[in-house]
Formats: C-alpha cells, structure tokens, sequence
C-alpha cells in the first residue's frame, strides 16, 4: 500500500529450521491474496494434498477438499529456508522497503505508548527504530511477547526433526502419520529427494542429545514402528552427524494486552502444537487481515485511536486461527501414546470416522487444511466424533461393560475438548458479534492527530 515499512530480522543468511515447512492449501490461498504464489515456485515445493493416518495396521487417508479450485490451489511443503529467502527478496525489492539485520531487545515505550524498538545492528552497536506502528512477528521464541500478552507457555513435547533421503512414501502426495507407541511419527516430502521425519516426544521425557540418548531411543522405540520402505534410511539419517534437530512445540494463548502503538500476530502472538503443520497458514492469514484492517488508514500517527480500532484483529483473526489450534491441540492429545484405554479407544475411533468418508472425512480435513474457518462446523465434528466413538463400542448390544467404557470415552474426550476451547475464548469463536471490537469502522481523519 505504499507505506514506509522498516523490516528488522534477527539474521538475513537463510534459516536452519525445522519448522515452518508446510503450508495448507487455506495459507496457499491468503499468498495468493497478497500476490507472493511465486515464493514458493522454483524452490523444488512438493504438492501436498493431506495426510494418512496409520494405526495397527489399519490406515484412513486425510485428503484435503480441493475440487472446487484449481489445480495450482493444493498444500506445498518445502525447504524452510528457501520460501524465507524467496519473501525476504520480494520484500526487499520495493522502493518503500528497509530490510536490515539486527536483534530487536526491547520495545521503546513512552507513557504507555510503543514508539518502535531497541536494537543491534551486525556490529552489536545498539540502535533505535521509531514507527508508528510497531508489529511483532517473531515466532515461537518471540522475547517481546511478554510485554504485549499474557506471558504463559506450556511446552507439553519437542519435535525431533530429521531428513530421510533415498527413500519414498507409498503416496508422495500424502504425508504420514504413525500412531505408535510411544509417539507420533510425521513423514512428508520437503523435496524431490528428501523426506522430513518428525518425531514427537513428550517433555518429561525428552532425552539428551549430546550424550547418544536420542540416537538410543529413536534407534530402539522408535525404528521399529516406522514403514518398512524407510527403515534403512531412518537409521541412516540418526547416525549421520548434526542430522538430528529438536525444536520445543510451544502452546501459548490468544491474551493480548490492549497496547497503542503495537501489535502481536502469527506465532508471536499464539501457537498450537505443530502436528497438523497449520502455524504458517494462520501467519498468512493473520498478514492479509491486517493489511485489509490498515488499508482504509492514511494516519497512523494517534496510536490510542488506531489501537482502539485494530482490537476487532484479535476477534476477526478467530475463526481461522482457533479452529486450526484447537484441532492440532486436540488431535496432539488424542494421537499421543498413554496407558489410559480410552485415549486408544478414542484414537481409533478417529480412524474410524475418516473412514466413512463423505462429509465427515471432508468436514475434518477441510478445517485443518484452511479451507473451512468455521469453530462451529469444529464443534459439530468434535462432537460427532465423540458419538460416534461412544456408539461403536456399545455395538452390536450395550451391555454394562460397554456403556461404562462409552461413558468413560464421552468424558474424557470432554476433558479434552473443553479446556481447549475454554483457554481460546468461547465468546469470540462462537459469539463474535456480542464482541464490540467487532463492530469497529476505521477512524475518520478528524479522529486523528494530524
């Protein structure tokens, strides 16, 4: 839109990370809004078109509902790196642009008000950039949230991430999803030749990296419930040097503090476990609502003004942001291992349902794909899910024994559910227009300092 744009990034050589390297067909869509498709052509991105659930044997696909749009519109996943270095070029072509590298350590505060960040330059010389509007988009890590939101984090488990090469997935149009015990295990193609493994594995039992325990326990637990086709490549790929990476999967809440001047959006602002892979889809979307929300903005010079009328970001962004974190939270909990039966009942109970296809399968994969932001069509399937868990184990008759373990099945899943919904604001998903942030027009110019 032409304004003066002062892009301050920690480090501009290409990042080595092992998030951040799916993005759903939904993210596809809102790059295609903001006219970066191209970041992810020439950077060898695989089509991604869902995912395959396996269980003991048994497997139900999660294909994304992609016939109403064109061929182009599908998942991709990719080099994080690459698509980064491909945005960062994009950005740094325009006139109005500044990209520069620094480390921001504090936001500058006057009498309430953000009035842009401290920061060092490559040198460690300490700096200052001033703006009218100062928007946070570091990630996961972020050291400035804490200023700006509520500060708690969980970290229920890490993802121990590696790359598998000479080897394929019986559909390369498909990631995978292992329910083993003791943890999940996602493959997807990141490349023509390479596949990413992640494996999840709970917090408190997390073991050392430099000391051999993680190559011992992926090589034992965790080897041995993995596909066949990519055995021999997952043991190579432990035992090559510097391979292996850990990245903690954050939980951290939607609770900003109304602050003039700033601004929290993507993983800054909150994140769900990354099993589903949606963090980038809901940064994208967080970017396109906000540049809509700032379009009608000549003068962002009265930050109180300004924030008052960007509080209906934090409710607007809802339904795409709280339906992808809830179901990654829910599916995280309901797909890691435990001794409870019941969690084993409930897992295949989700096998179950995608099985019988048609809306149920669509309904779920199109919620996690992006393509359908809709928290009530979530609690519908949410729901669902749970009768249909509680009436396949009361079949063919519901002896005692049976409607105990149901019971037990529709409680548990509750306690799963809930506090999930609960911790992303109720009122805001189901209720937004009872919200009066919803109803917010943009300032007129005599509203503001000039």
């Amino acid at each position: 839109d032409g304004r003066q744009v002062r892009v301050i990034e920690r480090d501009l050589n290409p990042p080595d990370r092992i998030a951040g390297e799916s993005l759903m067909p939904g993210g596809y869509l809102k790059l295609i809004e903001l006219g970066l498709e191209d970041c992810v052509d020439e950077i060898d991105a695989q089509r991604n078109q869902g995912y395959i659930l396996y269980k003991d044997g048994k497997n139900a696909p999660i294909s994304y509902p992609l016939e109403k749009f064109h061929s182009h519109v599908v998942g991709k996943s990719f080099h994080n790196n690459r698509f980064v270095q491909k945005l960062r070029k994009k950005a740094a072509s325009l006139h109005n642009v500044s990209l520069e590298q620094g480390t921001v350590t504090s936001l500058l505060e006057e009498n309430g008000t953000i009035k842009g960040g401290h920061y060092k330059d490559k040198s460690s010389q300490m700096l200052t950039a001033y703006a009218s509007l100062t928007v946070v988009c570091d990630g996961c890590f972020s050291n400035l949230r804490r200023s700006l939101c509520n500060p708690k984090v969980d970290v229920p488990s890490y993802f121990v991430g590696f790359i598998l090469t000479n080897c394929k997935l019986s559909d390369q149009n498909h990631g995978a999803i292992i329910l083993a015990d003791p943890s999940p295990i996602v493959f997807y193609p990141i490349s023509s030749t390479e596949i990413r493994c992640m494996v999840d594995v709970p917090s408190q039992n997390l073991p050392s990296l430099s000391n051999g325990e993680m190559s011992h326990y992926l090589k034992t637990l965790v080897a041995p419930k993995v596909f066949p086709e990519t055995y021999d490549s997952f043991i190579s790929a432990i035992e090559k040097k510097d391979n292996i990476k850990i990245m903690p999967n954050r939980i951290m809440a939607d609770a900003p503090h109304r602050t003039p001047g700033a601004l929290l959006i993507g993983d800054s602002l909150n994140m769900r476990h990354a099993i589903t892979g949606g963090g980038m889809t809901v940064a994208l979307s967080d970017v396109v609502l906000l540049r809509d929300l700032l379009r009608p903005l000549h003068d962002l010079s009265d930050a109180s003004v300004v924030c008052k009328y960007l509080q209906s970001f934090y409710t607007l962004r809802k339904p795409m942001s709280s339906t992808i974190n809830i179901l990654a939270s829910v599916l995280h909990k309901v797909f890691s291992s435990s001794s409870d039966p019941t969690i084993e009942d409930i897992q295949h109970a989700c096998i179950g349902y995608l099985r019988l296809g048609g809306v149920f399968s669509s309904g779920l994969s199109a919620m996690i794909s992006g393509l359908c932001p809709r928290p009530l069509s979530l609690a519908f399937h949410l729901f669902a899910l749970a009768i249909y868990g509680v009436g396949r184990l009361l079949l063919p008759f519901p002896s005692p024994k049976r409607l105990w373990n149901g019971a037990k099945l529709f409680w548990v899943s509750s306690n799963i559910i809930f506090p999930i919904l609960h911790s992303e604001g109720v009122r805001q998903m189901f209720f937004p227009l009872t919200v009066p942030a919803y109803y917010r027009t943009p300032p007129r110019s005599k509203d503001l300092k000039v």
